[in-house]
C-alpha cells in the first residue's frame, strides 16, 4: 500500500500538470510573457521584443493564435497578450480578448511594433519578452516551463525574481519518486474523490474539443478523413477523434484543453484515446477515472527524462501512455503494461518535432497505430527481448534510455531542424 506522503505528492503532480490551456501552449506562454509584462509597464506597450530560443521559436511559427482571427506567429501572440491578455487566467490568457483588441493588434503587426530576435540558450523552452512605452520599460524572463517565470524588472530594476531552487524545472513538486510500479500503484489505490474534479474536466473538455474537430473546417479534416477511410472499429475512432481534437487545436479553435507536461497534443494523446476505448467498451466510469491517472502519470514520467521541449514528438510518450493505460484497464499485468511500452519503444522513438503545426495530429494517429498494436501484442504474451536495440531488462531503463536520446542524443539533430525551418544555412 502506498504512503499517504506519496499519495499526496502524486495528486500535487497532476493538479500542476493537467491545466487548461488555450491553442497551442508555446504562443500562448508569449502572450501570457507579455501580458505580465504590460502589467509591470503599466501602460499599452509601444514596443515589444520578444527574444526566444530556437524551440520556442519551431514551435510558434506554424501554428494559429486562438482568438486572434486566423493570424499566426510570436508578433501575434505577444501583441495580443500585451494589448488584453489576462495573466490571472494562465495558459487561458487570451480568452477575453474580443474584436476591438484584434482590430488593434493588426495595426501593431503592420507598423511593426514587435521583433523576433533569437535566443541562444542551452535551456529549450526559454525566452525574455522586453516591452516599453513612455519612456519605461518592462522585461519578463520565462524559463524551463510555460509559466514559469523567473524575473521581472522594470525600468532596470528587478520586482520580482525566482529562487534558482525553484526555478530549475519550472515546477514545485518532486517527481523522483515516479516509476510504472508506483504509477501503477497509486491508480489502483488512489481515492477518487481526491481527484474526480481533474478528470471530469479533462473529459469534457478534450472530447468537447475532439467533436469540435471531427465536425468543423480545420487543417485538413484528417479526423473525419480517418474515420471514413479506415476500417470501422475502436482503434480507428481512437485514432480519429485524438487527431481530430490536434487538428482544431493546431488550427486555431478557442476551446481550451487539458494539457500534460505542458502540451495540449500531449493532453489529448493520453486521454482522447483512452475515453473512447472506455466508452466503445462500456467501461465502468471507476476504471476510466483510473486508467486515466495511470496515463497521466506515465506520460508526465516519460517526459521527466526528455524535458517540456525537445526534437523528439511528444506524441509517441503519450500514445505510449495511452495504450499502456489500455493495457491496465482492460486487466492487464504489470509484465504486459511493460510489453506495452517496450514494444512501442522498440517501434517509434524516432519520429522529430519540426515544431507544433496541424500535421502533428498526423503523428498522434500514427503513433496510437504503433502504440496500440504494442497493446495487442502483449495481451498475447509478446515482446521484444531485452537488448533488442534501445529495450533494456527493466521497462523504466527503456524509458530513460529514450529520454536521453529526445534530450541529449538529439540535440543536434534539434538544432539542424531549427536551421532548416528559418531558411537553411544563415
Amino acid at each position: 500500500m502506498m504512503e499517504r506522503e506519496w499519495q499526496e505528492e502524486f495528486i500535487k503532480i497532476l493538479r500542476e500538470e493537467l491545466v487548461p490551456a488555450m491553442g497551442c501552449t508555446e504562443p500562448i506562454a508569449l502572450a501570457y510573457g507579455a501580458a505580465r509584462g504590460r502589467e509591470a509597464l503599466g501602460c499599452e506597450p509601444e514596443r515589444i521584443v520578444a527574444k526566444c530560443s530556437g524551440n520556442m521559436i519551431k514551435n510558434v511559427r506554424c501554428v494559429t493564435i486562438p482568438n486572434s482571427g486566423g493570424l499566426m506567429g510570436i508578433e501575434t501572440a505577444c501583441i495580443l497578450g500585451g494589448l488584453a491578455g489576462d495573466s490571472s487566467a494562465g495558459m487561458e490568457v487570451l480568452e477575453r480578448v474580443g474584436e476591438p483588441e484584434r482590430i488593434r493588434a493588426r495595426e501593431l503587426l503592420k507598423k511593426g511594433c514587435c521583433s523576433v530576435e533569437f535566443l541562444d540558450s542551452d535551456i529549450p523552452l526559454h525566452f525574455i519578452i522586453e516591452l516599453s512605452a513612455l519612456g519605461h520599460t518592462a522585461q519578463v524572463e520565462v524559463r524551463h516551463a510555460h509559466t514559469n517565470i523567473v524575473s521581472v524588472i522594470k525600468d532596470g530594476k528587478t520586482v520580482f525574481e525566482k529562487a534558482e531552487k525553484e526555478e530549475a524545472k519550472g515546477y514545485m513538486t518532486d517527481r523522483s519518486r515516479l516509476s510504472l510500479e508506483t504509477i501503477k500503484t497509486f491508480a489502483d489505490e488512489v481515492d477518487l474523490a481526491l481527484v474526480r474534479d481533474l478528470y471530469e474536466r479533462q473529459i469534457r473538455y478534450n472530447m468537447d474539443i475532439a467533436y469540435e474537430g471531427i465536425s468543423g473546417d480545420y487543417g485538413i479534416g484528417i479526423g473525419r478523413t480517418i474515420r471514413e477511410s479506415y476500417a470501422d472499429g475502436v482503434v480507428t475512432r481512437m485514432k480519429a477523434f485524438a487527431a481530430a481534437a490536434s487538428e482544431a487545436r493546431m488550427g486555431g479553435c478557442d476551446m481550451p484543453v487539458i494539457i500534460n507536461s505542458g502540451s495540449g497534443n500531449q493532453g489529448i494523446a493520453s486521454s482522447v484515446p483512452v475515453i473512447v476505448y472506455a466508452r466503445e467498451r462500456n467501461v465502468p466510469t471507476q476504471r476510466l477515472y483510473r486508467s486515466l491517472v495511470f496515463s497521466s502519470l506515465l506520460t508526465i514520467y516519460q517526459k521527466e527524462f526528455i524535458g517540456k521541449l525537445s526534437a523528439f514528438c511528444g506524441a509517441v510518450s503519450a500514445s505510449c501512455a495511452s495504450a499502456a493505460a489500455i493495457t491496465y484497464m482492460t486487466g492487464g499485468t504489470i509484465q504486459q503494461i511493460k510489453a506495452t511500452i517496450d514494444n512501442t519503444l522498440a517501434n517509434i522513438p524516432g519520429i522529430i518535432c519540426d515544431g507544433a503545426k496541424i500535421s502533428c495530429a498526423a503523428k498522434i494517429a500514427s503513433s496510437l497505430d504503433a502504440s496500440m498494436m504494442a497493446h495487442y501484442l502483449a495481451m498475447q504474451g509478446k515482446e521484444y527481448e531485452a537488448y533488442t536495440g534501445i529495450l533494456k531488462e527493466d521497462a523504466g531503463e527503456t524509458i530513460s534510455c529514450v529520454g536521453y536520446i529526445g534530450k541529449v542524443g538529439m540535440q543536434q539533430t534539434d538544432k539542424e531542424i531549427i536551421k532548416m525551418m528559418l531558411g537553411g544555412e544563415e
